[in-house]
């Protein structure tokens, strides 16, 4: 489930600003081997409770998993989308994490977004028909 086939360009982060990326691209790489149901409803759950995510908030959480994953600056689609959701999550916000298709050619990819906005991705707003949604919960 991945788009990109080069690296990203990676930022950098100060040591101290490490841990909790870490800690979301960990989390992330277990989740990434749930089925597709569990992991909808696990992700459901966590985003009870949290503020939705600013475009702000969710490229900086993004950016920070780029820092410290080489697999999400690649092909992690997957990995990245749920660290990304996670560190948010960490910080009380929640983006919508979505996964998606593509027909003709086939391919299938994993993101986040704000409302309309895709973050990180360069790719236009209905270029995958997303399957599965977790916009952040109503309260």
């Amino acid at each position: 489930m991945s788009h990109p086939t080069t690296l990203e360009n990676r930022p950098t982060l100060r040591l101290r600003e490490r841990p909790l990326p870490l800690l979301a691209t960990g989390l992330a790489r277990v989740l990434e081997r749930l089925p597709p149901r569990k992991l909808r409803v696990l992700l459901t759950k966590l985003s009870r409770g949290a503020r939705p995510a600013t475009v702000r908030q969710a490229e900086a959480a993004r950016a920070e998993v780029l820092a410290v994953s080489v697999r999400c600056s690649g092909k992690g689609c997957l990995q990245r989308s749920l660290a990304t959701a996670l560190l948010c999550r960490i910080r009380g916000t929640w983006p919508t994490w979505c996964t998606g298709v593509r027909i003709n050619p086939f391919s299938a990819h994993a993101w986040v977004q704000v409302n309309d906005t895709l973050i990180g991705e360069s790719l236009p707003v209905g270029y995958y028909r997303p399957v599965i949604t977790v916009p952040p919960a109503t309260r």
